[in-house]
């Protein structure tokens, strides 16, 4: 009886959660976003790179955001591409991820946020005292588009990729607004927040930060954490693009080179230990989530390599096949 019993509560859950994904949907359709934010300030940093600056009515703040100008002459479509856990000042796939030459024959407009340090990218439901009022769902999909496209002059495709923290950002931020985004891809991410290892990490996540987990979602494995699982909510990403990568936390030879050019090798060998079990964690969780989608039948493109660790210079090397996997989901479709 008791087992049954903790069957029917899960089914009802799950069938409120779909509930909430098609709700959150609306939030996020294009006829209601942007009327809360405006551009503030832009700042020229390079010949295609702006510093752009969004003042949020969900957030209570001015947020900074860097932008690169796709190649060609547009109209382009936009990706978002999200930080991991530290997000501060300047998205590190800029300082760290070689992202600005990377994209710079690329025909597409890149959104770099930034301060989102240790937020999940999330509404939270309460302020907290480290990490300061957190919405940046409400900001990512009911605001900043409707500013930050128009001024691109983009041509409405769009698609959302992050790392880390970022990857299980970007696939929440899909799954709970089915259709906003062509394409989501995640690098050496994880997507569950229900289950033990899910739970832990995003508890650790932002604790890692000094955040208070309770001021989140409340206290884990209750509705809002259900309603945040990507893994749970998977069936509302049928018909976007989806990409996965993960490395295997096994050290290759660009992270033994970091290492010995380390000034301080002993510092940089505990740094690439950590590297070691945050990518080993990673893999397991995007094959639990890939294998989620296949039992779905969902389509998706996986791509696991066989060395590197959670380090920026493996995250780059990653950049390449995921942006093969979302400029092929940008491609015009024909008779539109």
């Amino acid at each position: 009886m008791k087992r049954r019993a903790a069957a029917g509560a899960a089914m009802a859950l799950a069938v409120l959660a779909s509930s909430a994904f098609g709700a959150s949907a609306q939030a996020g359709t294009p006829g209601r976003i942007g009327a809360r934010a405006a551009v503030t300030r832009v700042e020229q940093v390079g010949p295609r790179w702006e510093r752009v600056e969004v003042a949020s009515s969900a957030m209570g703040r001015v947020v900074a955001l860097d932008v690169l100008h796709g190649s060609g002459t547009g109209p382009r479509p936009t990706l978002y591409l999200l930080d991991g856990v530290d997000a501060e000042g300047v998205s590190d796939w800029l300082t760290k991820g070689h992202a600005a030459d990377f994209f710079a024959d690329k025909p597409v407009d890149v959104v770099f946020p930034a301060g989102a340090t240790g937020s999940m990218y999330t509404d939270w439901q309460h302020p907290d005292a480290a990490l300061g009022w957190n919405r940046w769902e409400t900001f990512l999909t009911a605001e900043l588009p409707g500013v930050i496209e128009p001024y691109l002059r983009s041509d409405g495709r769009r698609g959302i990729a992050g790392v880390s923290m970022g990857a299980q950002g970007a696939m929440m931020l899909a799954h709970r607004h089915p259709g906003f985004y062509r394409a989501v891809a995640g690098l050496s991410g994880c997507y569950s927040t229900v289950d033990g290892p899910g739970s832990a990490i995003t508890a650790a996540t932002v604790a890692s930060r000094g955040g208070n987990i309770l001021n989140l979602w409340g206290l884990p494995g209750t509705f809002d954490w259900l309603t945040h699982d990507s893994t749970v909510g998977a069936e509302a990403l049928r018909g976007t693009a989806i990409y996965l990568s993960a490395a295997s936390g096994v050290p290759g030879v660009p992270d033994l080179a970091e290492v010995l050019r380390s000034p301080d090798v002993v510092a940089a060998l505990g740094t690439a230990g950590g590297g070691v079990l945050l990518e080993a964690g990673a893999r397991v969780c995007t094959e639990h989530f890939a294998k989620r989608l296949s039992d779905l039948g969902i389509p998706a493109t996986v791509h696991y390599e066989p060395t590197g660790l959670h380090a920026w210079e493996d995250f780059s090397a990653q950049l390449g096949p995921a942006w093969d996997a979302l400029s092929a989901a940008f491609a015009p479709v024909p008779g539109r």
